[in-house]
């Protein structure tokens, strides 16, 4: 019988003491055993790096556990704590290849144990935790993440200067027995030849010289190995969607796209996707720094929804990713959150313009329409048609201008962009663009883009917005306003525009009445609005007097927020983790994107209003 002590269900206290005794639980066991590489690697580091660690009372505790070997022990603690620190993330996330690696290493330093040192306590250490993982193995089987060849030279980047700044360290840490006074660039040239195993310029007096050689040549050998293996792996390349997955989900499109604004960028060509069992349904995803990324609901028949749901998470548990979804409907968040037992959180507002309703007439409309009217004057004309309606020779040009009107480096979007314009499936998609007469241009008349994918057969959403630098401001109010205008004559009922993310905090936090949690929660937006597009875009899609839908980010656990949000702006193309560009064109003024449910940071772009 269980004893409920002051609100304590958890059960009677031999329960507990029973559980202790049995230890963790099994699906603990990774989290702790990954915990315990990290903590034996930083002590086998320390151990081969500081004299006076190896001589105190943590080196008693740290000898007895793998790494620490007896006459070469400062090398040999510096290979086991690197690797075992290489391979701590891998077992945390139940990877099976970081478990096989596991389980060769300890036999070794179990053996290395007894022979070099005699250590039968340490030998049994190893021999233990190596038991642990074979008893748990059912727990270490997740398959690899994507990957490519990319990979080792970023590992011969990172450990390459991870090495020469432990060498650094190793040269510098026995000051007592160093022969002269070596400056900082002898030490350099030492750790520079000490890791390709020759002698440097450094002198030591004792056997010193042979510690420092040994572990600075066992830090090279780590970086070459750990580079090689990873260059020489087989590729597991990131999903894409093949043309068959492409086929199926545009006939799931044609019979439910009108339910979601998102279901075109679907068709994205860099995701991965899951079918239900029926296919009548699909998840689209993409695999982001060990996250599974989903964005908008599932496509296809919502009654076939959980079996799609089903497969994304089994997919993600066979990999041991994080499984996200970001910019879902309402609709979508609850069955998400019923089928998965996930969370799901508010993340904004996306702006949708019904056409019946829409006019430039009112006090309400006066800034778009003055606006409009004197572009007009200037001489501007719109076009809206059907990308199938263009020419071969102009849909080129205005490919090339959109490529070369791009306010970034790098092509941006995930959730709100297809990538991609013209295709011969995307015939139904609708083009707007700005003319206006200039010799100077290398596009002729072409001033602005923006381009909108299907919403169904009623509807559309707003893909991309391009523009020339030299334009007059306002090209896309004016061209949002001829789409709107031009919809009828094409069909279509509903237009979706930009997302505002965090949209209702920052119009109830403006009115009569607002708390003061809630007005310094709408001044952080505003102050971090400097730097992301957070307000500039709410003010943006307000103009239009949309009606605003409610989107949602669907998450695991609350920890797992600041994971997911990196991986979206990765995913994005708002965080680009290659290396900086020095001498790349700055880009002075744009105006705001149709961009997705990750605000971008542009600093250097300026928003031009009415």
């Amino acid at each position: 019988m269980s004893v409920t002590v002051d609100g304590d269900k958890s059960g009677s206290v031999p329960d507990r003491v029973r559980r202790i005794l049995r230890g963790p639980r099994p699906e603990k066991v990774p989290s702790l055993v990954g915990t315990a590489c990290t903590l034996v690697g930083l002590i086998d580091i320390a151990a081969g790096v500081f004299p006076r660690f190896r001589a105190s009372r943590m080196h008693a505790v740290a000898e007895v556990l793998p790494g620490t070997l007896g006459p070469l022990s400062a090398a040999l603690s510096l290979s086991a704590g690197v690797l075992l620190l290489l391979l701590a993330h891998g077992l945390k996330r139940h990877k099976r290849r970081a478990w096989r690696a596991a389980v060769v290493l300890l036999p070794l330093g179990a053996a290395a144990q007894f022979v070099w040192r005699h250590s039968i306590l340490g030998a049994v250490l190893s021999l233990a935790l190596l038991a642990l993982l074979l008893r748990h193995r059912s727990q270490f089987a997740a398959l690899p993440d994507p990957r490519s060849r990319w990979k080792a030279l970023a590992n011969f980047v990172l450990m390459g200067a991870g090495s020469i700044a432990l060498g650094l360290v190793i040269v510098s840490a026995h000051p007592r027995r160093v022969i002269g006074s070596p400056g900082l660039t002898d030490r350099l040239e030492h750790v520079l030849y000490g890791l390709f195993g020759f002698e440097g310029p450094v002198g030591y007096t004792g056997s010193v010289d042979w510690t420092v050689g040994y572990s600075l040549g066992a830090l090279g050998m780590l970086t070459a190995l750990t580079t090689i293996y990873l260059a020489f792996r087989p590729e597991h390349p990131a999903a894409r969607l093949t043309e068959d997955d492409e086929t199926k989900l545009r006939a799931l499109l044609d019979k439910h796209g009108r339910r979601d604004s998102l279901g075109h960028f679907a068709l994205r060509r860099d995701k991965g996707v899951v079918f239900s069992p029926s296919g009548k349904a699909a998840v689209c995803y993409r695999v982001v720094s060990g996250v599974m990324l989903a964005s908008g609901d599932p496509i296809g028949d919502v009654e076939a929804w959980p079996g799609a749901i089903d497969r994304f998470m089994d997919e993600a548990k066979a990999h041991s990713w994080t499984p996200a979804v970001m910019g879902c409907s309402e609709t979508g968040g609850e069955v998400w959150t019923r089928e998965t037992g996930l969370d799901a959180l508010e993340l904004g507002d996306e702006a949708v313009v019904d056409v019946a309703d829409f006019s430039l007439a009112g006090r309400a409309m006066r800034n778009v329409r003055q606006m409009v009217k004197r572009i007009e004057r200037n001489g501007y004309t719109t076009k809206v048609r059907r990308v199938r309606d263009l020419s071969d020779g102009e849909l080129a040009r205005i490919r090339r201008a959109a490529a070369d009107w791009r306010g970034t480096d790098t092509e941006r979007g995930f959730s709100m962009a297809l990538g991609r314009i013209g295709d011969p499936g995307d015939g139904d998609a609708v083009i707007a663009t700005a003319h206006k007469d200039d010799p100077d241009s290398p596009y002729g008349d072409l001033k602005a883009i923006i381009h909108f994918v299907p919403w169904g057969t009623d509807g559309m959403s707003l893909e991309l917005m391009r523009r020339d630098r030299s334009a007059d401001p306002g090209m896309n109010e004016l061209l949002i306003v001829a789409a709107l205008q031009d919809s009828p004559r094409l069909g279509i009922e509903r237009v979706s525009l930009n997302f505002a993310m965090f949209r209702s905090a920052l119009a109830r936090g403006e009115k009569i009445g607002a708390g003061p949690v809630l007005r310094l929660w709408r001044g952080l937006l505003v102050f971090l609005s400097r730097w992301f597009q957070i307000e500039s875009l709410y003010k943006f899609n307000a103009k239009f007097r949309p009606r605003w839908e409610p989107r949602f980010v669907v998450y695991r656990k609350s920890r797992d927020l600041p994971r997911i949000g990196f991986a979206a702006m990765q995913a994005e193309g708002f965080v680009n983790l290659a290396l900086p560009r020095p001498f790349a064109r700055r880009r002075t003024t744009a105006e705001p994107r149709p961009c997705a449910h990750i605000v971008a940071p542009q600093p250097d772009r300026e928003i031009r209003a009415a």
